[in-house]
């Protein structure tokens, strides 16, 4: 099977919850490692990346009532402490080569640095609208957005190129959206996205209305995927109609993989997780839950998955109200267990990242930033 057949296949195989194991014994927990809590003014984050076990750099905002600053949280001695620095434009994703060179994806456009965050440089020209980028080295790089964008760059992201198979699918491309870049290995990866046109009753958010919100019915949504078999040099477009919309995917070295779909208000549950198969394409559902919203996944490269997400609370499965942080650990991506988390740990959207020495971190959109603290180590 294609890899461009995984999530076409998806929507059928959604039959059944998957079994959940009985809550385990974890010699740990979930930590605050830092808290920006301070009256008349909140944190957003909306990335976190270490470059090292002991730099780490967070990306977001500060927002102080009308006004909004643009800031970086950065660590340089494992978590222990964090400054915030002011940066020239809004943080939406962070991705770094090395402990040295990184990129910034900001709506204006994007940044490079060569120390770690320290000093972004503006890069002359670079597209807008953009949601992620990711660099295979220290010359090709690829970025995809809003409006049906994506590019590709083989000198550092000096100049962007756009990929001419992202325009391929019959979409309209102010309702279109590619929104995740992920590779199995050098030469084999793949770009995800989705068109979804408005609805009629799609005047407000979901959350002002929430008992018509909930009687609505998920509708089929037109899955799109780019997948690649040259690193990156060719392009080949798929589309298939879906429930539910991707919104990340990872792979260890051996070609396995986990992917996250995340539903509206009206589907049975708001998210499922499936384990991918690289080498096959095959997948397999291996987590969902009606009281479980997952945000983001992490595979170590130790082989085990992480989940993080939060609880849902009534029948509005997304809410913009902060929710307790739920994180789930497993040892062979099909079975999961909760793992203890800080109880004043609440967010809307969690996300998960790792460390070169193995450390397990958690930044939320609500000024927090988590660290999993073994039973032996002294918390903060």
């Amino acid at each position: 099977m294609n890899i461009r057949c995984w999530w076409p296949r998806l929507a059928a195989r959604c039959l059944a919850l998957a079994a959940v194991a009985s809550p385990a014994l974890f010699a740990g927990k979930w930590q605050i490692s830092y808290f920006y809590d301070k009256d008349k003014s909140s944190l957003v984050l909306n990335d976190l990346q270490f470059l090292s076990p002991n730099r780490g750099v967070a990306g977001g905002y500060l927002d102080e009532g009308d006004k909004s600053k643009a800031v970086t949280v950065v660590t340089d001695d494992g978590g222990a402490h964090w400054t915030i620095q002011r940066v020239k434009d809004v943080p939406v994703c962070l991705f770094f080569l090395n402990e040295k060179l990184g990129w910034m994806v900001t709506p204006r456009g994007i940044f490079d640095t060569a120390d770690g965050g320290r000093n972004w440089r503006e890069i002359p020209k670079s597209p807008k609208l953009l949601m992620k980028v990711y660099f295979r080295d220290e010359q090709h790089g690829f970025a995809v957005g809003a409006h049906k964008l994506a590019y590709q760059t083989e000198d550092g992201g000096k100049t962007w190129q756009p990929i001419a198979a992202a325009a391929d699918p019959h979409t309209d491309p102010d309702h279109t959206v590619y929104n995740n870049i992920a590779f199995v290995n050098a030469r084999q990866g793949l770009i995800d996205g989705y068109s979804v046109p408005p609805r009629a009753d799609d005047g407000k958010p979901e959350w002002l209305d929430a008992q018509n919100a909930v009687g609505r019915r998920e509708w089929p949504h037109l899955s799109i995927m780019l997948d690649t078999h040259d690193g990156g040099k060719t392009w080949q477009p798929s589309t298939a109609s879906m429930f539910g919309h991707i919104i990340r995917t990872m792979f260890l070295a051996d070609g396995r993989g986990l992917g996250l779909i995340a539903f509206t208000d009206t589907f049975k549950w708001p998210s499922e997780v499936h384990l991918l198969d690289g080498r096959t394409g095959k997948s397999t559902r291996v987590y969902n839950a009606p009281d479980r919203a997952i945000t983001d996944l992490l595979l170590a490269p130790s082989g085990k998955g992480y989940l993080a997400g939060v609880e849902v609370q009534g029948r509005l499965q997304h809410s913009p109200i902060p929710a307790k942080v739920v994180v789930l650990e497993s040892q062979n991506l099909t079975d999961w267990q909760e793992m203890p988390v800080d109880y004043r740990a609440t967010a809307v959207h969690p996300i998960l990242r790792d460390a070169a020495d193995g450390s397990l971190w958690l930044a939320t959109d609500t000024g927090m930033i988590l660290k999993w603290t073994e039973a032996a180590e002294k918390g903060p």
